[in-house]
Parts: C-alpha cells; structure tokens; sequence
C-alpha cells in the first residue's frame, strides 16, 4: 500500500529569521507567517524587527516578535534564543538571511585595461583585506553563528529545518564583487557540510541562490532614473537572463516554503536557484 501524500505540515511551528527587517526576509516571514507559522524577527535594528512583526501579526493573525540581535555576536544570539523559547517555544526552522558587501572589497572597474595601469587603485590591487573580512564575517559566519545558536532546538527535538541565502555569485562571480562572490560560494559548501553531519538527526538544511531581484537597494545600478531603460549592468543582467525580467522576493517563497515543509523531507544539502533561468543560460 504507498504511503499517503504528505501535508506542508508547517504551521504552528516557530522560525527565526535573521535579517528579518529587510526586503527579501520580512516577506519570507510574511509567507511562513501566511502559513500559519510563529515567527522570530532578528535584525541588528530592534525598531525595524518589531514594525515588520507588528505588521505580520496584525496582518495574518499570526504571533511574530521582534528581536535586536547581531548575527555576529554568539552571546546576543544565544540571549535571543532564550527570549525566543520563553515567548514563541522550541525553534523548528531558521532562515538564514542577514548578509551583505563592502564597498572596500569591491572594485571600480571590471577588468584591468590598459589605462588603469596608471591608477590600480581602481582595480584588484585597490581592494582592501578590511573589506573582504567583513563581508567574509557577514556573510559566512553571520550563517555559521546563528545555525550553532538556533539549530540546537531542532537537534534536541529531531526534526526542523535550515534554510541558508546564496545568491548567482555562488555559482559563477560577478565581476568587481570578489569578496560578496567567494564568500556565498563558501556558504553552499557549508550547507553541504551541514546537512551532512546533521543528515541521522532529523534536521535538514538546504539553501535558495536568489538571482536578480530589482530592489530600492539596488535600483540606481540597474535602472536609469532619467529614461528608465536598463543601465549597462542592468542590460548585461537581462541578456544573460532567459525569462529577461528581474525576479521579485514573493517569488522565492514557494521553494522556501517547500524546503521547509515535509514535502521535502528526503531533500538535504542543495542549493535551489531562483532566477530566471540565469543559471542554465550559457549566453549563446
């Protein structure tokens, strides 16, 4: 006899989400909470957490609170943690969505040419190793900390789920962001990593590689504010994109939701793109 269809089997369940006060994380919490899940806003700006909780409750009759926590400092996540217990119950599921580049570890240039043998600061060699530790930091440890402080819940109960945020950069690295490129590479190998070492307790852990969201954040790159056409980069982005639009954060929603939910529960250790086909495109 097969065993019948799985349900989402998701609400009621706890889930923090780091970076929770931002674009792309306050609407995935809005999904989960859409769903029925409580949910732990984290972000380093206590007012900005509480008003995106404040909106989901009031909006989806969903319980969600607010926390200040800095993804790099274990000892505010761990008191997080311990406010999240008291307040929302074990954690099921962690997001890990706080992230971010340095303007010191990003060059002016694309590639080197001749005219900027006079001037390297505008290159490679003008990039500063201050910049790439603190994407480093940000990016990789700012998943590595919150998934030793919030999984330990899931690991006590046997079940839950971590969801870390790639990004395009991670398959093949765009140009003058080396630091932002290497470092969400090195968060799909620890997803492998992790999911691994944690594949006999119950816990899963996967990863989402957003492709290009047109944001307020990065509009100004990518859209000319005078005629509204695509700036160069923007253009570059669109030619390499099959389905040649951006992306939105509601579109990452559905593989969140279902690497959370027991729809997948055989599933551990990838990294799903969302984007358009820019992964699969080779440009010819």
């Amino acid at each position: 006899m097969n065993a019948p269809i799985k349900e989402l089997n998701i609400e009621g369940k706890v889930a923090v989400i780091t970076g929770g006060g931002g674009v792309i994380c306050s609407v995935m919490a809005k999904a989960l909470a859409m769903k029925g899940v409580k949910t732990a806003i984290l972000d380093r700006d206590k007012e900005t957490a509480d008003k995106v909780a404040a909106e989901i409750t009031q909006t989806y009759g969903t319980e969600s609170i607010g926390f200040a926590a800095d993804v790099l400092n274990k000892g505010l996540l761990e008191a997080a943690k311990k406010e999240i217990n008291e307040k929302l119950g074990d954690i099921d599921f962690l997001i890990n969505g706080a992230g971010g580049n340095a303007a010191t570890a990003t060059s002016k240039v694309e590639k080197i040419e001749k005219s900027d043998l006079e001037n390297l600061e505008d290159t490679f060699f003008g990039l500063e190793l201050e910049g790439f530790d603190k994407t480093f930091a940000l990016n990789f440890q700012g998943t590595l900390l919150p998934s030793m402080v919030f999984a330990t819940d899931m690991v006590k109960n046997g079940k839950g789920g971590i969801v870390n945020i790639s990004s395009m950069n991670s398959y093949r690295p765009l140009t003058r962001i080396p630091a932002y490129s290497a470092s969400k590479a090195a968060i799909n190998n620890f997803t492998q990593w992790l999911a691994v070492h944690f594949a006999k307790t119950g816990v899963r852990v996967n990863a989402i590689a957003p492709g290009f969201l047109l944001t307020n954040q990065n509009r100004f790159l990518l859209v000319d504010e005078k005629t509204g056409e695509s700036t160069p980069r923007g253009q570059k982005i669109m030619n390499g994109t099959p389905m040649e639009r951006y992306g939105s954060p509601e579109e990452l929603t559905g593989a969140l939701t279902f690497l959370l939910s027991d729809w997948s529960e055989f599933i551990t250790g990838i990294v799903i793109p969302v984007d358009g086909g820019f992964s699969a495109y080779s440009g010819v």
